[in-house]
């Protein structure tokens, strides 16, 4: 599940954190698997999970400095 910059500027803010958390906690699962010897189903997995934290925070920044997207 690929979350677009799109479907992040339609949610709230509450969401948005909520969805943080969220994704904030399952890498932390991911990691912690990784680190205990155990092989990862989707290996990828931390990659995309990391780059939808970063898309959320980038969509929170820019409202917070008040650019506009389209």
């Amino acid at each position: 599940m690929v979350l677009k910059a799109s479907e992040i500027r339609r949610m709230s803010s509450e969401e948005r954190m909520a969805k943080l958390r969220e994704l904030y906690a399952e890498l932390m699962r991911l990691r912690a698997q990784q680190a205990s010897g155990v092989p990862l189903d989707k290996p990828g997995r931390i990659r995309t999970i990391r780059k939808a934290i970063a898309r959320i925070l980038t969509v929170m920044n820019e409202e917070k400095k008040g650019i506009r997207r389209a």
